[in-house]
């Protein structure tokens, strides 16, 4: 079976290339390294694309080229500092791109899935745990772009009737990070001697999920036969506050690190929740995390370089 995986070089792309090898498809990635690093997947050359989904020419003689029988959309811009900085940018990748890749599935003869990955930027703020049929109120362009995204996969699906898969992804981390998230930067600074460290919001709780984990779930999901249109969460089902993440990486190193609040850091609109409720992909998969946030961060810190 071929599966083609736009962004399949960047930092969850990573992780989900591999385990979708190891399962023993074929795999082939399409990807501009604007984020990504060809280094961090082993695909041979033949089955490595260098292009950017906002070229359509490039996206459709691939995908026609390659006839897959499921597409992985992962392609996207999704730092929301740099997509609040760039709203035009980041609604031409994340919805004109998405909209590239869909126009060029139309035409695909083996077709039988499209897995989207979505965020859970698409809620808004709550106290409670989101479920999948909750409101979709995004507070962000990012959000709003992968909302659109979200619509166009709708719309996809009512007018081929192609399994259609959109996961909302949560926090994610783990190796590869490409951008300066939270956990990344505490790492950085750590790995750097730095055991003063500058953040922003230290009160807000999010739901980290290692790529390991996500990985073995958007395999899990493909697997799932006859979904028509679906959404899920893709969390771990934990929130951890900024300051039990600092303590993690503290206790690991066996080091006291301080923190100091960077006023450039700070959000003017944060979440003080953003937590998944999984026990739908739980209940139609049999997906399990495995991975704590201590074993995600003692690996990250094993393998400082």
């Amino acid at each position: 079976m071929k599966i083609i995986v736009t962004g399949g070089a960047g930092f969850i792309g990573s992780a989900v290339v591999p385990k979708l090898q190891q399962e023993g498809y074929e795999v082939f990635v399409y990807d501009n390294l604007s984020f990504g690093n060809r280094t961090f997947i082993s695909v041979d050359d033949d089955h490595f694309i260098l292009g950017d989904i906002r070229d359509a020419k490039k996206v459709d003689e691939t995908i026609a080229t390659i006839n897959p029988d499921v597409i992985i959309h992962l392609a996207a811009i999704h730092f929301i500092p740099y997509c609040n900085e760039h709203p035009f940018e980041a609604s031409d990748i994340n919805i004109r791109g998405t909209m590239n890749i869909l126009d060029s599935a139309k035409k695909v003869s083996n077709l039988t899935k499209v897995f989207f990955a979505s965020t859970a930027a698409v809620y808004p703020i709550s106290d409670n745990a989101v479920s999948e049929t909750d409101e979709l109120r995004p507070l962000d362009i990012y959000g709003l772009s992968k909302l659109a995204g979200e619509q166009l996969m709708e719309k996809f699906y009512l007018e081929t009737k192609i399994d259609t898969i959109c996961c909302r992804f949560f926090n994610a981390f783990g190796p590869n990070e490409t951008n300066p998230h939270l956990i990344p930067e505490i790492e950085r600074q750590l790995r750097e001697g730095h055991r003063t460290i500058a953040l922003g919001n230290l009160t807000p709780k999010r739901d980290f999920i290692h790529t390991h984990d996500m990985a073995n779930a958007v395999s899990a999901i493909i697997n799932l036969k006859n979904t028509g249109y679906d959404t899920f969460n893709l969390g771990r089902g934990i929130e951890y506050a900024v300051t039990e993440i600092v303590d993690t990486f503290e206790t690991l190193l066996n080091e006291k690190i301080t923190i100091n609040i960077d006023p450039n850091r700070t959000r003017k609109v944060e979440r003080m929740h953003l937590l998944a409720n999984v026990s739908k992909l739980k209940q139609k998969t049999g997906w399990e995390p495995k991975w704590t946030i201590t074993e995600g961060i003692k690996d990250l810190i094993t393998n400082w370089n």
